[in-house]
């Protein structure tokens, strides 16, 4: 979506949230809605000052701990151009900088607080550069500061700051869940982009908008069901700015190409000036991570360019070495527990501990996968037998009480325990940590045409399948899923997804 006017999103306490009231005939001419009272900023301000709060108590509080760690209670002096300075006021010149730079950085910026990944960056990319300019600084000015302080307040800085907005962010997404900290939308345009976008919003957790009203080209009946919600339909075209008055709209949404195309929407946005509402702009660019999309504007026409993706290149380099540091040392670290899974799965059943299956890989080139067998030794013969009790989606073969699975096997595919010698897989380069689900050629033999680019790279140990629901899923959503991450997949999404894996590990869903 596309923020035309961006301002702090507000909360609006159940008890206000007024009914829609029918506007009298003949003000369709686009009135004013009511300037923002302050009470509605309260909770983006209260929001804002927690977040500054814990970050300045953070940053100050890790430079005093390297400070104590590399110099004692007592402290020490430093030279500057010749002069004695003490290291009180060089910790203190790195606070505010650090302090300083968050705030650069918009990384309270209401469009981004909350919102997971891109606030994160932001808080990243501004500690290292503010340690970056400081040592360029420190340099030139021929300060004399000591490495080992200055090194270990970084890490341990960023570590808190991203761990407390992870923090906060997790409490936010609690209140939303309740319709708190929410921002109250309208969504404009016709009825088949208005569902798309309503559907879209309730399914993300993080899109921070409470769809109270839609306004429909063609209104038709009184309300637009989407999923298990009913939105009321309370304006058409002409009628949105006394609509989004009378319910107290923080954001309309414009849904699409309503009917006028650009002229609507110029002239929805002026009359919407000097109003506390803002207006958005949702496309219909399906599956595109924000990464991938620039603006540029060219004498006023607003170009929307979108990178086509790449599978090739030094990216690719960076996964795979991530890939081989990180499964060696896995392999290593888990081996005992390996050999003592190995034993117990002998122990339960005749034959051996580890199942061997060819899997299709990247463009299409097979591989030999690794699983610890979770089954009886002849379950492949019996698979026919069963096909008829398929509960899988698509073209997957799944059954939740499958007759085959063993004792061990139902403990160990619960706790997805069964996948670790797939870090085998993924040492050698036939997997990846994160990609696709590994399919079987029965299963790619069955793939309609556009599902074959989950090909393009190497399936993963996990990836969007298996933390987003994995058996439970449909086919379609599945196969969103991975072509979303193919097209969309960065190295900073893969750590989040590596950390996702470790909760669905702690609390399963989706695994039989």
């Amino acid at each position: 979506m596309t923020v035309i006017r961006p301002r702090p999103l507000v909360d609006i306490p159940r008890r206000s949230r007024r009914p829609y009231v029918e506007p009298e005939p003949g003000t369709n001419s686009s009135p004013r809605a009511p300037q923002l009272h302050s009470s509605e900023h309260a909770w983006a301000r209260s929001y804002r000052a927690r977040l500054r709060v814990t970050d300045t108590i953070i940053i100050f509080a890790s430079i005093a701990a390297a400070f104590v760690a590399r110099f004692g209670i007592d402290g020490v002096a430093t030279q500057v151009a010749g002069f004695p300075v003490a290291y009180f006021t060089i910790s203190v010149i790195i606070g505010s900088s650090w302090v300083v730079a968050l705030y650069a950085y918009h990384t309270r910026d209401p469009r981004v607080v909350g919102m997971g990944l891109s606030e994160y960056k932001r808080v990243a990319n501004a500690s290292a550069l503010t340690f970056g300019i400081l040592a360029i600084a420190f340099l030139v000015a021929k300060v004399d500061i000591a490495r080992g302080y200055f090194v270990l307040a970084l890490p341990l800085g960023a570590t808190a700051l991203l761990g407390s907005r992870w923090i906060w962010r997790q409490w936010l997404l609690k209140q939303r869940a309740y319709d708190h900290y929410l921002s109250r939308a309208l969504v404009v345009g016709g009825r088949d982009d208005v569902e798309y976008v309503v559907k879209q919003i309730q399914q993300k957790s993080g899109a921070a908008y409470n769809v109270v009203g839609a306004a429909l080209e063609d209104p038709g009946a009184g309300k637009l069901v989407v999923g298990d919600r009913d939105v009321p339909i309370v304006a058409n075209l002409d009628t949105i700015t006394q609509a989004a008055s009378n319910l107290h709209v923080d954001s309309v949404i414009v849904a699409g190409q309503p009917q006028g195309g650009g002229t609507f929407i110029r002239n929805l946005g002026w009359a919407l000036e000097g109003t506390a509402t803002d207006l958005v702009l949702a496309s219909r660019l399906t599956d595109v991570a924000g990464p991938r999309i620039h603006f540029r504007p060219v004498e006023g026409l607003p170009l929307i360019h979108v990178e086509i993706p790449q599978f090739e290149g030094g990216k690719h380099v960076l996964k795979r070495a991530l890939d081989l540091v990180v499964s060696g040392m896995a392999l290593l670290v888990l081996l005992p527990f390996m050999v003592a899974v190995g034993i117990a799965i002998r122990l339960d059943t005749k034959g051996d501990a580890l199942f061997r299956q060819e899997r299709v890989g990247r463009n299409g080139s097979t591989f030999r996968m690794l699983k610890f067998r979770s089954m009886v030794q002849d379950a492949e013969s019996g698979l026919a037998a069963l096909q008829a009790r398929n509960q899988g989606a698509g073209v997957l073969f799944k059954m939740k009480d499958d007759p085959r699975v063993t004792r061990v096997g139902r403990f160990i595919r619960k706790f997805s325990i069964d996948e670790l010698p797939q870090l085998w897989n993924v040492f050698v380069g036939d997997m990846s940590l994160v990609g696709p689900r590994p399919p079987l050629r029965r299963e790619v033999d069955g793939y309609e045409t556009h599902v074959h680019r989950r090909l393009y790279i190497k399936p993963g140990l996990t990836g969007m399948w298996q933390v987003n629901g994995r058996s439970d899923l449909s086919w379609d959503e599945s196969v969103r899923l991975d072509l979303y991450y193919v097209e969309n997949w960065s190295l900073t999404g893969d750590i989040v997804i590596l950390w996702r894996t470790f909760h669905v590990l702690v609390h399963p869903t989706g695994a039989y």
